[in-house]
């Protein structure tokens, strides 16, 4: 049976916590009161703010460690911070405490060519990682939506993106870490080795833990040699569900996308009136978007012109081909910018759910069908190829927050059940917060639920690290 975890009662960080914290990391990195910013308050997700106490910006792991012991002494909650793009309220201090930003700590320490790995700080962000490393011919693969995000919040959340029908998540790439412990102890895990069979992987457990279970100062990730070119296929369907259909036909086809994204066309036109810009074709009423990469166009072409066959077959009205780097850019900037053109016109709630790959059909039919159920728009597109589906419901503006309040929870539970008879689990890649709790804690498994609650307890058991979050 499921236990409710006790409730732990933590020390409210003041000003003399902050004098004794400036005296292990240097006044010029801690932050208190009205001196701490409102971007420090609240991540994308934006509907609640909290203020930490204590701003704390270190440089190195021994500083981590020091504030990290610190608290840990005091029972004062911490937050690990990347930049704040998160979208479940995962690195917002809703309980107060000292919030650990690795703002400073953005360094790439090691780009090694000869064994395909890096060795990079929390805070370094992933584009600018990712041209980095591809001036030297290298690739690593790993795109999520936002990507002004830092490497340390998509090892925090195992962050997914639009590549992952290829290539994977976040999880498939780190090699080591290195994680201050909610004692302030540090330890190394793994480090730059292929493969490891050397006990329980503790790696594993930190990677999409959300800065619950320690925090990650130094990470190791495998690298790719650069795929040289790459083709995109936009592709009109007359229908959802004959987009959607689609999508296990042209994953059994042996083309290997490296993303199959799908949209429609409600959503295409809201981004073409937020940004200003047309979009290719906007008369479909669904599309799919599917990218391929390769060593030299021959090799492409067999590859997409079977994929276009796939399509035509399945239904398609017509197969689009991108193979210039402006006419493909323009396509991926406009589905990685659906999210902010949405908020142009009201209050955007998101549900990342996942589902078994081949159910997408079933899955976004159903969630289509919410719109007209509860009265609201309802708008999804996603990661057709893994199963991972994000779910937008609309607060237009004008509508009552009375009924926004009955609404909104009304839609997340038809979402999350169906995801759940599926199969499936509340999150593909947003990781789980505070937002998505509730529902994570219903449908994630009691057996499962009450084991990581006996590891929070093991490793953390003053609950200092990010509490009221995930568990």
């Amino acid at each position: 049976m499921l236990k409710t975890p006790p409730t732990l009662l933590h020390n409210k960080a003041t000003a003399q916590d902050a004098e004794e914290i400036r005296k292990l990391v240097g006044a010029g990195k801690v932050f208190y009161g009205n001196t701490i910013s409102e971007d420090y308050a609240r991540d994308e997700l934006a509907v609640d703010t909290a203020f930490p106490d204590i701003l704390v910006e270190p440089e190195t792991t021994e500083e981590v460690a020091a504030v990290i012991r610190y608290a840990n002494e005091r029972v004062i909650p911490v937050i690990p911070r990347g930049m704040g793009t998160g979208l479940c309220g995962g690195a917002v201090a809703s309980r107060g405490g000292i919030m650990i930003s690795t703002v400073r700590m953005n360094k790439i320490l090691e780009i090694d060519q000869e064994c395909l790995m890096a060795t990079v700080q929390p805070g370094v962000i992933l584009m600018d990682f990712q041209k980095e490393v591809e001036k030297l011919g290298l690739f690593y693969p790993p795109e999520p939506g936002e990507k002004s995000a830092t490497v340390g919040g998509n090892v925090a959340t195992n962050a997914g993106g639009m590549r992952a029908v290829k290539y994977g998540v976040t999880r498939d790439y780190v090699r080591g870490l290195e994680v201050v412990l909610p004692d302030g102890q540090v330890t190394e895990i793994h480090g730059k080795l292929a493969k490891s069979s050397s006990g329980y992987s503790l790696m594993h457990l930190m990677i999409g833990s959300e800065g619950t279970l320690g925090f990650i100062t130094k990470i190791v990730v495998r690298l790719l040699p650069l795929p040289r070119k790459k083709v995109s296929l936009l592709v009109p369907f007359p229908s959802l569900a004959k987009a959607i259909g689609a999508v296990p036909k042209v994953l059994t086809s042996r083309t290997s996308p490296t993303a199959i994204e799908f949209m429609q066309t409600d959503v295409i036109h809201v981004w073409e009136k937020a940004m200003g810009k047309r979009f290719p074709h906007a008369t479909a009423p669904a599309y799919l978007l599917l990218q391929f990469d390769g060593n030299s166009m021959a090799e492409l072409e067999a590859v997409y012109e079977k994929a276009a066959e796939v399509c035509l077959a399945a239904g398609a009205l017509d197969v689009l081909i991108a193979d210039t780097g402006d006419r493909q850019a323009s396509l991926w900037e406009a589905r990685s910018t659906f999210l902010e053109a949405m908020k142009t016109i009201g209050q955007v709630e998101l549900a990342d759910a996942v589902v078994p790959p081949h159910l997408i059909p079933e899955f976004v039919t159903y969630c289509d069908s919410l719109s007209e159920k509860h009265g609201v728009k309802v708008w999804t597109y996603g990661h057709a190829g893994d199963g991972n589906c994000h779910i937008h419901i609309l607060r237009e503006k004008g509508m009552e927050e009375e009924k926004w309040r009955k609404t909104l929870p009304a839609v997340m539970d038809d979402i999350f059940r169906k995801a759940h008879e599926l199969g499936g689990q509340v999150s593909g890649e947003h990781g789980i917060g505070e937002a998505k709790r509730k529902y994570f804690l219903k449908y994630g498994g009691e057996v499962n639920i009450e084991l990581m609650r006996r590891i929070k307890s093991c490793l953390d058991p003053k609950g200092i690290m990010n509490p009221g979050k995930v568990v």
